[in-house]
């Protein structure tokens, strides 16, 4: 999964430049599409999300391409909103078949519960700052789907957190994708934008398995 992840963040940018000087304005479909797939179907997590935006507003820059950092903005977070809301009713739907017994064996109903226990508790958070973290974002809303978060409470941080991700990611290669520093480091800042982003997702797993030790140890 991570080198399919590092090779289409290396493609793409060679890859996006020369689709658009094809295709134009149809190239918004294409990262609409990509966008909406990574954030609303909980089996895509491996697609480009941070990278794509990023490099979307640095091409928006350059006068020779015809992408227009506003319609990303509003075009994409369109996209990250439906995309996690559908995510969420997925999971919603699933939720009743989990809890079956055939399922009890590789989902035990405690986990189930901490879930929903977590989403009650921390769900506003985890739906706003999850957007920031790749493979954590397509998994969050399909878990707050799981545990019955309230789809009021789910769609006010599911909006709030899709417009403030595309925005600042956008944004950020809009301003500073073109500076030479960067240009000549493209695909090293690319790569760096996506460890960065997943240091929160892996001290949550190294704090979860630190707890599980203790709680052996005291067993």
């Amino acid at each position: 999964m991570i080198t399919t992840l590092l090779a289409s963040i290396l493609n793409m940018n060679h890859l996006l430049p020369s689709l658009i000087t094809q295709y134009g304005s149809l190239v918004y479909i294409g990262l609409f599409a990509i966008v909406f797939i990574e954030t609303g179907l909980v089996v895509f997590p491996f697609l480009p999300g941070d990278s794509l935006l990023f490099l979307s507003g640095s091409i928006a820059a350059m006068t020779a391409h015809s992408l227009n950092h506003i319609i990303l903005i509003v075009l994409l977070s369109i996209a990250a909103i439906a995309g996690d809301t559908v995510n969420f009713e997925i999971g919603q739907r699933l939720s009743s078949h989990l809890t079956s017994p055939k399922w009890q064996r590789f989902i035990k109903p405690k986990y189930l519960h901490e879930a929903e226990l977590f989403f009650k508790k921390h769900g506003s958070g985890a739906i706003f700052l999850g957007r920031f973290v790749p493979i954590i974002r397509t998994f969050i809303p399909f878990t707050a789907g799981v545990s019955k978060m309230h789809y009021r409470r789910f769609i006010s941080y599911n909006i709030l957190g899709g417009v403030a991700w595309v925005s600042v990611a956008v944004l950020s290669g809009y301003f500073f994708g073109n500076i030479p520093l960067v240009k000549a480091h493209f695909e090293l800042i690319m790569l760096a934008i996506v460890l960065i982003s997943l240091i929160p997702a892996m001290l949550m797993l190294l704090k979860r398995k630190g707890a599980k030790i203790d709680s052996n140890m005291e067993e």
